[in-house]
């Protein structure tokens, strides 16, 4: 336990990120493709156009619930539960409508693209954790 954060379990952050960062590298190296998920999804919905087949597509698509369960079975996790499903549902869409509009999601820009020392992919970055501690800051004064 972290001091000042009682629900931190910074080794699962740890093992999750690792796991995030061995796929992206698997991605690239062994497809040539950017793991970006909204992309990914984009295209494997037909929104979007792109040279990766749709089944390819499908497949990173189903696998990511089905890795989060293979992960899930071998620890004592329950998933935390924020909202209610017609706000989780409403915030979901609005989390598309952005990635389209910023030309990809966190996955992409800050996982893929940042590492490939990508300009648009650092400012989209930057932007994001802009937006998410000014978030945070704003909803702590409300909080009190």
């Amino acid at each position: 336990m972290l001091p000042g954060f009682p629900d931190a379990q910074p080794v699962a952050g740890l093992v999750g990120g690792v796991l995030i960062g061995l796929a992206a590298a698997l991605m690239l190296l062994g497809a040539g493709r950017i793991a970006g998920v909204s992309g990914i999804l984009a295209r494997g919905t037909g929104i979007a156009r792109g040279d990766m087949a749709m089944t390819s597509a499908w497949g990173f698509i189903v696998g990511l619930p089905l890795g989060a369960l293979a992960i899930r079975s071998g620890f004592d996790w329950e998933p935390a539960t924020f909202a209610s499903w017609p706000v989780l549902i409403v915030a979901g869409l609005l989390v598309g409508f952005g990635t389209r509009m910023g030309s990809g999601c966190t996955s992409g820009h800050g996982v893929c693209g940042v590492s490939r020392l990508s300009q648009r992919s650092i400012v989209a970055t930057a932007s994001f954790m802009a937006a998410g501690i000014a978030t945070v800051f704003v909803l702590s004064l409300v909080g009190d």
